[in-house]
């Protein structure tokens, strides 16, 4: 053999040498498990990113309640959405302890079970259940008040609604959002002497 391939070998198997016994394949990369995520912290380690919490929106549900024989429109805040089922159970329930303190009523009576509410653009229906009795006019005024001003939350661009009560028997009763009083004035301490009138028929 050569002596100078014998050199250039003996050179090549020494520079080979710690590469082997350090246990590196000889082979390429080689990839292995999945890539890293995540934020990495201040002090270099990572950190999994956390998804914003949301919110749970909170809905202004308009009522109206009675005070010297006037409707008073009440708001509440109820966290959720709110329909207009929703308005009208509360409704029945009558003012919370609040609203007492303040001098409010109802002339409506307790409900054994849910109106049903039917809305079709402006026009909204509720239909009393069955034995219900039947109601007052200030009890009819607070429930289509407060049906007709719900509706409109849900939709402004109505401009008003209508709505009719079906009380059992088949006597209807029918009110205009036109006629609910609104504003802060209506809401005010009736101590003022400011309110609004009863809805009219």
């Amino acid at each position: 053999m050569n002596p100078r391939r014998r050199i250039s070998r003996t050179l090549l198997c020494a520079a080979l040498l710690p590469l082997s016994a350090c246990g590196i394949p000889a082979t390429g990369v080689v990839e292995a498990g999945e890539p890293a995520t995540g934020v990495r912290g201040p002090a270099g380690t990572p950190s999994p990113t956390q998804a914003p919490s949301g919110a749970v929106p909170a809905a202004a549900v308009p009522l109206y309640f009675v005070a010297d024989g006037d409707l008073v429109p009440v708001t509440r805040t109820v966290t959720g959405a709110a329909d207009l089922g929703s308005a009208v159970l509360m409704l029945f329930k009558g003012p919370d302890a609040e609203e007492r303190g303040r001098g409010l009523t109802t002339e409506l009576p307790p409900a054994a079970e849910a109106p049903t509410v039917r809305a079709d653009g402006a026009a909204v229906v509720v239909q009393l259940p069955k034995g219900t009795g039947s109601l007052s006019e200030t009890a009819v005024d607070q429930l289509a008040c407060t049906v007709a001003v719900a509706r409109l939350g849900q939709d402004p661009a109505l401009g008003s609604a209508q709505v009719t009560v079906e009380q059992p028997g088949g006597r209807l009763a029918g009110r205009s959002s036109d006629d609910c009083p609104t504003g802060a004035a209506d809401a005010a301490d009736r101590t003022g002497g400011t309110g609004g009138s009863t809805a009219g028929g």
